[in-house]
């Protein structure tokens, strides 16, 4: 098992790109596109819900890809294949972008509290 984990986490750069690129395309099939939607439906908008409901497809779709690559088929594969891509994010600027995408695909956007309203600034329109 060790063995199969070296074997993924020695992905190029440029073979990290390809798997990426490999999996943003696999959300866009039209059979994991009605996929999510039918997910995203479930969850409305409920975080716990997308939780419940989206999370499982999409880490389904990634393993679907990912699995090809020495990863393993189950939750932890994906979870090591996102520690890697996280790793060449800050090294190679089409790979974090890439990266944005996926998770644009699959996980809700995330409004962060404004800071200058607590501190008496002046609200913007």
């Amino acid at each position: 098992m060790a063995a199969c984990a070296q074997a993924a986490a020695a992905l190029s750069t440029e073979q990290a790109k390809a798997v990426l690129a490999e999996v943003i395309k696999a959300f866009g099939s039209p059979e994991n596109a009605q996929r999510m939607d039918e997910a995203r439906d479930n969850a409305c908008n409920d975080m716990g819900k997308m939780l419940q409901f989206l999370l499982p497809v999409a880490t389904q779709i990634q393993q679907d890809v990912i699995k090809a690559y020495g990863f393993s088929n189950d939750g932890e594969g994906v979870l090591k294949f996102a520690r890697l891509i996280k790793s060449y994010e800050s090294q190679d600027p089409e790979i974090a972008s890439m990266s944005g995408k996926l998770k644009a695909l699959f996980l809700p956007p995330m409004t962060l509290p404004s800071h200058g309203a607590s501190t008496g600034g002046v609200a913007t329109s």
